[in-house]
């Protein structure tokens, strides 16, 4: 990216981006003016909350995954089909 623009997605609700946004927004879509907010960008130390957050939920999906899969093996007979 070019120096002075800022990227973030603003997909998944959860990541507080429109929290950052004027009040003011588009009259067909209320989608947030985020095109001209200003921002203020600093290096920080540590993720954050919504980071650890996000990653801790992330590993237990997956572990899950990892879970279904393998009762699944175990109680599905060689050759069999699974849909």
């Amino acid at each position: 990216m070019q120096p002075s623009v800022v990227y973030t997605t603003f997909h998944f609700p959860k990541s507080g981006a429109n929290v950052i946004t004027t009040d003011s927004s588009d009259w067909a879509t209320n989608c947030p003016e985020y095109k001209v907010t200003a921002v203020q960008v600093m290096p920080v130390e540590q993720p954050s909350q919504w980071q650890k957050d996000s990653s801790r939920f992330n590993t237990q999906q997956l572990e899950f995954l990892q879970l279904r899969d393998s009762t699944v093996a175990a109680v599905t007979p060689a050759g069999a089909m699974v849909a």
